[in-house]
């Protein structure tokens, strides 16, 4: 069985000239849209006002 070559490390990276892609990624957030239906969902679980009728 061949083994895994054995690279040594040079000098480090630079890491402000890195991939561009890497910035992209981050935590993941709720969509637009699941932030208005959460809204309209906690709208409707607010305890309604009792209306006069006179």
């Amino acid at each position: 069985m061949k083994r895994a070559k054995q690279h040594t490390l040079g000098k480090p990276r630079n890491p402000v000239a890195r991939s561009p892609l890497l910035g992209k990624g981050g935590p993941h957030g709720k969509t637009e849209a699941a932030k208005r239906r959460q809204a309209k969902v906690d709208l409707r679980r607010l305890p309604r006002e009792p209306t006069s009728e006179d």
